[in-house]
């Protein structure tokens, strides 16, 4: 299937299953389009996928929104691009005749993810946060009540902080996002942990093919 011209380079894979919820998938910093793919299918087999590329370019590596430094966001772009991603993600339900789907995002992925459920809590079905951090240091009054969340954390992770990832997830609980917060045995990188995890998280709520 070609891919609709939209606001974002993406890609997109049709449903080969009819009862499993879209997802959409969103890739970590240096990511593209492509990232993620493989870990959707495996996740959920026979969901449609749909994977933006971040616009923001860091030394030539997409990027969901700038960073002043590492762990230090632009909040204001943050904010700005999560209402940018926002409207893409109406774009393309409209131009494939998706349901809201359920953000899967990896480090910078997850970060833009935790955005739009605090600034655009209608957007998103749910969604697997792995390896987030806070994206707004004080987050607007967002309803998330019904929405659930997996946010998966890495033990020895170099680069989130245990506090900072704790943070996050009070943000979400005070939202009303029904969370489940894992720290698994592993850095920042993805782990087996994480596919076991999210594949099981996802077939509980009857959005993935057992």
């Amino acid at each position: 299937m070609t891919d609709a011209v939209l606001s974002f380079v993406h890609r997109f894979e049709p449903a080969t299953r009819q009862d499993v919820a879209p997802l959409l998938l969103l890739h970590g910093t240096g990511g593209d389009e492509n990232d993620l793919i493989p870990l959707g299918d495996m996740i959920a087999p026979g969901a449609a996928l749909l994977s933006p590329r971040g616009k923001v370019l860091e030394g030539g590596m997409p990027r969901f929104f700038r960073r002043l430094r590492e762990g230090v966001f632009d909040e204001d772009d943050v904010r700005a691009r999560a209402a940018e991603l926002a409207a893409f993600i109406a774009e393309a339900r409209a131009a494939y005749g998706l349901a809201a789907p359920i953000a899967v995002g990896f480090s910078n992925g997850a970060n833009i993810a935790a955005a739009l459920l605090l600034t655009q809590p209608k957007v998103l079905a749910g969604a697997i946060l792995i390896r987030a951090m806070v994206p707004l240091a004080v987050p607007p009054a967002a309803d998330l009540a019904g929405k659930r969340v997996l946010l998966l954390s890495g033990a020895t992770d170099p680069i989130v902080p245990e506090n900072n990832a704790v943070r996050l997830a009070g943000q979400l609980r005070a939202a009303g996002a029904d969370l489940d917060h894992r720290t698994l045995p592993a850095g920042h990188g993805l782990s087996q942990g994480d596919l076991t995890l999210a594949r099981a998280w996802l077939q509980a709520s009857g959005r993935a093919a057992a």
